[in-house]
């Protein structure tokens, strides 16, 4: 049975943002010769891993709302320098946009089941990533979008 992560991306403020952040990461570890990867280091281990690889991905909440989401490929448990073990939640770089879906912040990240994630933004609603971020945060706290 699919599940899927859910997480606060700080420091973004858009779809756009979130890609422009993916676009010079990947670019950077290119330019340095380390393996051309996205992820996400965690403190906590997923215990329900097998779940999370099972076609999961990890939604993103941006300015209150879940916007976009990110297939999960891999977790990697390590062990830091200082000796605490961390997880590197790994993911294909592809962002998948999604109807919007309000959340109040939260630390961390949480388990989202299949029923409870929102659906992926349709082809034929595509044309609502042409507005600017702005208008579709302002239409979305309306709840028009």
């Amino acid at each position: 049975m699919t599940l899927n992560l859910v997480k606060l991306c700080v420091g973004v403020d858009s779809i756009e943002d979130l890609q422009a952040s993916v676009d010079f990461g990947l670019a950077d570890k290119k330019a340095r010769g380390v393996e051309e990867i996205q992820f996400h280091t965690t403190r906590m281990v997923p215990k329900r891993s097998d779940e999370l690889l099972d076609g999961g991905s990890l939604y993103w909440v941006i300015k209150g709302n879940i916007q976009v989401r990110q297939y999960i490929r891999e977790i990697r448990p390590f062990t830091d320098t200082a000796g605490i073990s961390r997880c590197r939640i790994v993911f294909e770089p592809r962002l998948i946009p999604t109807v919007w879906q309000p959340r109040r912040a939260f630390q961390g990240w949480r388990y989202l089941s299949a029923k409870d994630a929102p659906a992926d933004l349709a082809a034929n609603n595509a044309g609502i990533l042409a507005l600017p971020a702005e208008l579709r945060r302002e239409l979305a706290d309306l709840g028009l979008l």
